[in-house]
């Protein structure tokens, strides 16, 4: 369980450290042809989901590699759960129902993720 929890969570981490950072430094013009959303978004909002994405990140690696609070991963890979059903919905409310796959598939991952992160309990 511990190989296949850090396969999990370093593929998170990646995707969440790129897509995170972008979102706190880009401009919204920069950001428009990835993410349509953000034109009805406030940037003080992608920006703060953007740290939030790199805090996960980082907390899905960090607490179980230093074995400082390691329930920590728990928390990071819950969070990401809740992101990816927030960004579902977004997408089904703005009727963008073909551009979820990669939404339920991190949804997937990070669900999976929680489960092999219980190791730590």
């Amino acid at each position: 369980m511990f190989v296949a929890y850090w396969i999990a969570a370093a593929l998170l981490a990646v995707f969440y450290l790129y897509s995170g950072a972008v979102k706190v430094v880009r401009s919204r013009e920069s950001l428009r042809p990835m993410m349509k959303w953000v034109d009805k978004t406030p940037m003080p909002a992608v920006r703060a989901i953007g740290a939030l994405e790199v805090l996960a990140a980082i907390g899905l690696i960090l607490p179980p590699l230093t074995g400082i609070a390691p329930w920590l991963a728990l928390l990071a890979a819950s969070g990401l759960v809740l992101v990816q059903i927030a960004a579902t919905a977004l997408h089904l409310a703005r009727g963008e129902s073909r551009q979820i796959g990669l939404n339920v598939g991190l949804l997937v991952l990070a669900a999976v993720t929680i489960w092999l992160a219980t190791v730590w309990l």
